[in-house]
């Protein structure tokens, strides 16, 4: 099954570089449909312009980004040399706490 996500072009760009391997998304009805061996195909956005297709490799749950980034490590998310607190707060620029809080969150373990 093939699933279709926006994402930022920041994002989008460290993904096709093979830094980011974890796509990180709340835990939420559409996303609970994701299974491994499924492909997600990456539409950037807001440009609309360029797509990405990945394998989803494995997932991973968790109540909390929080938990999420004290368990995985922060290059994986390509964000080296960041603090948790950092990833959470950009994380929250997306994202609301309710939002975390009814869903739960998810790692999509991702191959390029």
């Amino acid at each position: 099954m093939v699933h279709q996500m926006g994402l930022y072009s920041e994002y989008f760009q460290s993904i096709r570089e093979g830094k980011k391997i974890v796509e990180v998304r709340l835990n939420d009805e559409k996303r609970r449909k994701i299974k491994v061996g499924d492909a997600i195909e990456f539409i950037k956005v807001p440009q609309q312009d360029e797509f990405l297709k990945v394998q989803v490799i494995d997932l991973k749950s968790y109540d909390t980004f929080e938990a999420m980034y004290n368990d995985i490590p922060p290059e994986d998310f390509d964000c080296e040399g960041w603090t948790i607190k950092e990833m959470i707060d950009g994380t929250y620029e997306i994202y609301t706490p309710e939002q975390e809080k009814e869903w739960g969150t998810l790692a999509i373990m991702i191959e390029y």
